[in-house]
């Protein structure tokens, strides 16, 4: 945004078709010239030059009345504050604008800070240092805010790009501080890290109880043998994109009826990396190739289905020689027909007969470390359910520590009893009868 005085008026310039906004004075002179004045064109539709207050046109914007007095003016204030952004105050000079800089962008480049955000944050803090470094872009924005660059022919997509500025203040210290020299056309071509695999691993319940050692065999991309992982064909030289001289990014722009809009693009010719070479030609230029590896793994004692195993550095490999990634494998369990799983305990349900159950006796019961004796008390009740301690699944990562083995008691009543059985059960019922107290 400009504005430009015109004799008792001010023009407010936007980049498209003038829209005037008159002083108090002015509406009294009907002598004016004519020539200030710009008609709205027929043609556009835009709420540029709606009939609206400009308060409602900027929504949330603060403005100023126009035509209160002579030489009252528009106020637009900026939707960010580049001071706040950098983190210092209105009267700051050139130096301590830097110095905020610097120590902000150390800590936002994205070679640095993986977390989500931290790019963007980056790109802000740079559009903020580019304004405020500028004497002439500063003084536009104290004056007019963030809308007055725009209106001065400075849109979004008109800022430097970010990794270009750390370059420059950069340079010759290392990068960021002697820390290998990253940033600038360089972070486009830089070394990534390898993509993470997945493998799922079965395993039966015992070794998931125990753990166990296990030969795995996946397959991965590994780093190019014969470009060392450049993709380049050994013996070539990578030349400077000519589609965007080296930049590895574009910028479309697109003119519209209010001002013309940029998009900066990854150059599709060179993929982003600024220069172009011969590719390799066993990976394609790729700089890795798929191959399948055996790996031995180690399964800890304890883990159940769903549980996660991560190996270090058994992942994809990096590409220009950037670190590979992780190999994380998960688990599945496969159920065993009698013994069930409670976390670290272990369930099993002991049928025993009624005279067992009332006489007590000692069974043989299934574990994970095989069969077991163990005994059932008389008088039992159906549905008790007995600890075998320490029979259980041992806990992750602490082998010497176990669950125990619970064992639920169904106690099983004869449907069909033989002669004798019967003639002894009534006998006993008798003897039940006379010890029972009478009730009077």
């Amino acid at each position: 945004m400009a504005v430009v005085p015109c004799g008792s008026m001010r023009a407010v310039m936007w980049g498209v078709q003038p829209q005037f906004v008159f002083g108090s004075s002015a509406l009294a002179r009907s002598s004016m010239s004519t020539h200030c004045l710009s008609r709205r064109p027929p043609s556009l539709s835009s709420t540029i030059f709606s009939q609206k207050p400009l308060g409602e046109l900027f929504g949330s914007a603060s403005y100023v009345k126009p035509c209160q007095s002579r030489g009252s003016r528009l106020v637009v204030r900026a939707e960010k504050d580049f001071y706040s952004v950098l983190g210092v105050s209105k009267n700051a000079n050139k130096s301590e604008i830097k110095s905020a800089y610097r120590k902000l962008a150390r800590n936002y480049h994205p070679d640095v800070n993986k977390e989500p955000g931290a790019e963007d944050k980056f790109k802000e803090i740079s559009n903020a240092y580019e304004v405020l470094s500028d004497d002439e872009k500063r003084s536009i924005y104290d004056k007019y805010g963030e809308a007055g660059l725009k209106g001065a022919g400075m849109g979004m997509g008109d800022f430097n790009n970010p990794f270009d500025i750390f370059e420059s203040l950069f340079e010759g210290m290392g990068g960021m501080g002697g820390m290998g020299g990253m940033g600038g056309r360089g972070s486009r071509s830089r070394a990534t890290e390898g993509e993470d695999q997945v493998y799922n691993l079965i395993l039966n319940f015992k070794d998931a109880v125990f753990g166990i050692e296990k030969e795995i065999e996946i397959t991965r991309l590994e780093s190019c043998s014969t470009c060392n992982g450049s993709g380049a064909k050994p013996g070539t030289t990578p030349t400077k994109c000519s589609t965007c001289g080296g930049q590895g990014q574009v910028v479309a722009s697109t003119r519209t009826p209010l001002g013309v809009f940029q998009q900066v693009m990854t150059c599709s010719t060179c993929g982003g990396e600024g220069d172009v070479s011969t590719p390799c030609n066993t990976c394609g230029g790729e700089g890795r190739v798929r191959k399948s590896k055996r790996i031995s793994l180690k399964v800890p004692a304890g883990v159940d289905s769903g549980s996660r195993l991560r190996v270090r550095n058994e992942g994809n490999a990096g590409r220009k020689g950037g670190p590979p990634g992780d190999l994380f494998v998960t688990i599945d369990v496969l159920p065993d027909p009698v013994l069930r799983r409670d976390d670290t305990n272990i369930l099993y349900t002991c049928k025993v007969s009624y005279i067992d159950a009332i006489l007590g006796t000692t069974t043989k019961v299934p574990t994970v470390d095989g069969m077991v004796d163990l005994k059932i008390p008389s008088g039992t009740q159906p549905g008790t359910t007995l600890v075998m301690a320490k029979k259980g699944v041992p806990v992750l990562n602490k082998r010497n520590m176990r669950g125990d083995q619970l064992v639920k008691v169904q106690v099983e009543i004869p449907k069909r009893l033989s002669g004798d059985e019967r003639k002894l059960i009534e006998q006993l019922a008798g003897l039940k009868k006379e010890k029972a107290p009478s009730v009077r």
